[in-house]
């Protein structure tokens, strides 16, 4: 079955500077100027590979738009939006973490990588799109109202849900993040609503080391609506399938969103730098085709996926090109070359260690349906 599937990219997302860190380290004395991880390629490669394969001519173009400055405030505090203005008219800065720099202009194209995200969504919502991939840069998922952090300056997904809010076009939204790290910028910024459902599969402990535990589930009224699983370094295809069949698909149906909201993040694959997980491409082509079918039965359809991390460049482009492919309904008959490793490797498959964490956390799927039920 193919679907009408926008597509957002912008070369500008290139054009965002995080400098010449080793990786995540500032060069100097014996640190030798490199890049940083987060880094234009991974993101261009697979804008890339979505137009050399063929794909481009059967997805809808989106074009971004930034976001307005009220856009921001209505996640994000005056004084926050105010110092990444500010630092981005001088020389640049550090989104306030201390290992998020960024350059000269970023602050436009952090509103245009939010805007990117509002557009899509605007397009499922509206029904120009049965659904929608945001491929946007700088990522957004670690953001939290007063502090970026995690290469992230502004939350792309919650700007737009708050965007969508205030103009009436939906009410409740369920947000679901499986990039490798916790999702706390969603959890902060949603913790007491209980209207927004915020879902996070990432590898335990791994960033930041003190958040996305499976005790962490809001509080006051939005007490139950955040589920965190934080599964053990090593998971692969079959504990993230397990985690979508028994986690998310009950939370997300129980409680009958408008939309949902998917912070897409390719760093759980087996080739990242920063992560320990072995999701192969075929593995997120399932975690979307299960994403699909849930929004189906929740919502009519209605997902929007937003680029977060993924620093193999060479791995993130077959990665995007298979959730576009489950997305679109469209096989470009490319082949992933980095399935002669890993494509049979044993830690593909769903483990007792595992499931004993995503147990956890389908109990709280569970829970979740007897309170909004």
């Amino acid at each position: 079955m193919t679907r009408r599937t926008g597509y957002v990219w912008d070369e500008r997302y290139a054009w965002h500077d995080t400098g010449t860190h080793a990786g995540i380290f500032p060069s100097g004395g014996f640190v030798q100027p490199y890049r940083n991880f987060e880094s234009p390629e991974s993101k261009s490669r697979m804008a890339a590979l979505v137009e050399v394969s063929g794909l481009i001519d059967s997805l809808i173009r989106i074009p971004a738009r930034e976001v307005g400055e009220a856009d921001l405030l209505r996640v994000h505090t005056p004084e926050h939006v105010e110092r990444i203005r500010r630092q981005s008219d001088a020389s640049g800065g550090d989104a306030g973490d201390g290992f998020s720099p960024f350059g000269r202009g970023s602050y436009e194209i952090a509103k245009l990588a939010a805007g990117g995200t509002l557009a899509a969504a605007e397009a499922v919502v509206d029904g120009r799109v049965d659904n929608a991939y945001a491929l946007v840069r700088p990522p957004g998922h670690h953001a939290e109202p007063d502090l970026g952090r995690g290469y992230c300056l502004f939350s792309n997904v919650s700007v737009a849900i708050e965007a969508l809010r205030a103009s009436g076009r939906v009410r409740r939204v369920a947000v679901f993040d499986y990039d490798v790290h916790h999702g706390n910028g969603a959890q902060k910024i949603y913790w007491r609503d209980p209207e927004v459902l915020t879902v996070s599969v990432h590898q335990d402990r791994l960033f930041p080391v003190d958040s996305g535990l499976v005790e962490e589930q809001g509080e006051d009224d939005g007490a139950g609506t955040n589920i965190n699983i934080p599964l053990p370094a090593g998971s692969g295809d079959g504990a993230y399938w397990s985690v979508v069949e028994r986690v998310a698909g009950p939370a997300i149906r129980a409680f009958r969103p408008d939309l949902i909201m998917v912070s897409s993040g390719f760093d759980p694959s087996a080739f990242d730098p920063l992560g320990r997980m072995s999701v192969t491409s075929g593995g997120f082509k399932g975690i979307a085709e299960r994403l699909i079918a849930i929004a189906e039965e929740a919502c009519g359809g209605r997902i929007v996926f937003s680029h977060e991390g993924g620093y193999s460049p060479v791995h993130v482009p077959f990665c995007g090109l298979a959730v576009l492919e489950a997305l679109s309904g469209v096989e470009t008959g490319v082949e992933d070359p980095v399935n002669i490793s890993v494509g049979e490797s044993p830690t593909r498959a769903l483990t007792g260690w595992q499931t004993e964490t995503i147990e956890r956390s389908a109990a709280l799927a569970r829970a979740l349906g007897m309170i909004v039920g």
